[in-house]
């Protein structure tokens, strides 16, 4: 079988680069048929001079354009929903329907129409205007982005449909997406859908672009190219870190989502009240998509005692009843195996599962381990190593005060849940460990399991480091997520005649705007 095509600059190549891979069928643990190119440095700079081409002449083009081209593109997806999930499920293993047809392929179109009415709206630029000083400032383009999907989710998070995509696109940038070498077929297939858009909405035809797969070093010296403006990145912490570090030497923003194991604190009123329904609760959202979540709740704290024993046992019980899910990847598998051996050397006990499952399907039992206070606090940093997959670990503390110290070791996350009594009970304990959690966690959630991210507003999908690589942005939320892929630009004394259209007296199209103190959208002169 030939080996696919990149698309560069508008047009689907071959590529130049010698090396080639093959995606695995987890479901059978085979390598599929297709073959899918490496590409070589020379490749990735010609995508950048067309990346960086694109860039100079989207700064001219009408916003209401590339809100065009994000409405038709989600249209195009929805279009051919039923053949974009059948190529992801056979890639990733996760299942048609519900998960991939009916939750995820609408949430990739959702995000993209948000991210088109945020474009068209402008007000997530945030244009302030100082008329007493004559000053004026707005979030604008910053230029090249490259966008990073993960294996996890072939939608939603992919480099050339997901949101960190559908935020840079709307905020003016154009994107060089670097597919997973999981799911290509998946990824070439939405490339050639938003081909067919692009040659219609007038966008530069190095707007959007496609690799699939580079070597590490060809993949820095991209990324540390004075060209490239920004890096979007969802994946594993090792991966992450280099990015950062590359990043930095080139003085350049990354915005990296790497690791999070989404603490759940259940206060003792909480056990004693409805221990049965918070088992079944965690179960199910810990095993979900076998594990396979970056919220997942990979870290429990509860106090020691019956109850909690009782809990323990009742949590086994689900856990080994069960079926194992089936992973994304060899790869995926090995990681987890070796991140439970970790742990488990830390001074982790096994309470149930912690090995693959047989057979050719790649898989690993559903796994709980257990661990005391004590020796958490003695191992730390070892016993947080993120274990994703279908797998949690209890820290199991000898009272609220050593509740608090486990909490006060716990390094940044996504996530963090607390579970309290309904009556009161544990109010005071709640006071006392709300403080230390919520600097660590972007989300803080109450009775509630932490593995859903809502497409809202106000939804903040980030956190301390290493859960990301910058406190103060989400890669999930719009408008707030596009300023991530934007400059702050100040116009001082410049002539009216020259401002940017968001930045004139008259205001353009109802855009909010912060004049002189006061937000409003009335077409006043601010002179």
């Amino acid at each position: 079988m030939a080996t696919a095509q990149v698309w560069i600059d508008g047009r689907w190549t071959a590529s130049t680069g010698g090396d080639t891979f093959t995606a695995i069928d987890p479901a059978t643990g085979r390598p599929l048929a297709e073959r899918f190119p490496v590409s070589d440095r020379a490749e990735c700079e010609r995508a950048l001079a067309a990346a960086d081409a694109a860039s100079a002449r989207l700064a001219t083009v009408p916003r209401d354009e590339i809100a065009r081209f994000l409405d038709e593109y989600a249209a195009a997806i929805d279009a051919h929903a039923d053949e974009l999930a059948a190529l992801a499920a056979r890639e990733t293993g996760l299942p048609v329907s519900p998960r991939l047809k009916d939750v995820e392929l609408p949430r990739t179109t959702g995000q993209l129409r948000q991210a088109a009415a945020a474009c068209r709206d402008g007000s997530w630029a945030l244009p302030t205007i100082d008329t007493k000083a004559g000053i004026r400032a707005v979030h604008a383009a910053i230029g090249p982005v490259l966008v990073i999907g993960p294996n996890n989710f072939p939608f939603a998070f992919n480099g050339i449909a997901g949101g960190d995509f559908a935020a840079a696109l709307a905020a003016g940038n154009p994107v060089i997406a670097k597919g997973h070498p999981s799911h290509p077929a998946t990824t070439r297939r939405l490339a050639e859908l938003a081909d067919g858009v692009l040659r219609t909405c007038g966008l530069p035809t190095g707007t959007v672009q496609l690799l699939y797969r580079m070597s590490g070093s060809d993949g820095l010296a991209l990324m540390r190219d004075s060209r490239l403006a920004a890096v979007g990145f969802t994946g594993s912490k090792v991966a992450g870190l280099r990015i950062k570090q590359a990043c930095d030497e080139a003085g350049k923003p990354s915005y990296l989502e790497m690791s999070s194991v989404n603490p759940v604190i259940f206060l003792p009123g909480a056990i004693r009240e409805r221990a049965a329904d918070l088992a079944q609760e965690f179960a199910m959202s810990c095993l979900m998509g076998a594990g396979q979540f970056c919220t997942n709740p990979g870290l429990v704290v509860l106090p020691a005692g019956a109850d909690t024993d009782a809990f323990i046992a009742d949590v086994r019980a689900r856990f080994a009843a069960a079926p194992s899910g089936t992973l994304l990847s060899p790869q995926v598998r090995d990681a987890l195996l070796a991140a439970v051996g970790e742990v488990r050397d830390a001074g982790a006990d096994l309470v149930t599962g912690g090995g693959a499952v047989a057979g050719d399907r790649v898989a690993v039992e559903n796994t709980l381990l257990t661990v005391t206070g004590a020796r958490f606090l003695a191992e730390p940093r070892r016993l947080q190593t993120e274990m994703f997959g279908p797998v949690s670990l209890f820290v199991v503390a000898a009272d609220v005060d050593e509740m608090l110290a486990v909490v006060s070791h716990l390094e940044g996350n996504l996530t963090g849940s607390i579970y309290s009594s309904r009556t009161g009970d544990d109010d005071a304990a709640y006071r006392r460990v709300e403080p230390l959690l919520r600097r660590r966690v972007g989300r803080l959630l109450n009775d509630k399991m932490p593995t859903g991210v809502a497409v809202s507003a106000a939804m903040n999908h980030g956190g301390p480091f290493p859960a990301t690589g910058h406190p103060g942005f989400t890669a999930v939320g719009i408008p707030a997520a596009l300023r991530r892929f934007s400059m702050l630009q100040c116009y001082d004394a410049v002539r009216p005649g020259r401002l940017p259209e968001v930045l004139a007296d008259a205001n353009p199209a109802g855009t909010w705007r912060l004049i002189d103190g006061r937000w409003t959208t009335d077409p006043v002169a601010a002179a």
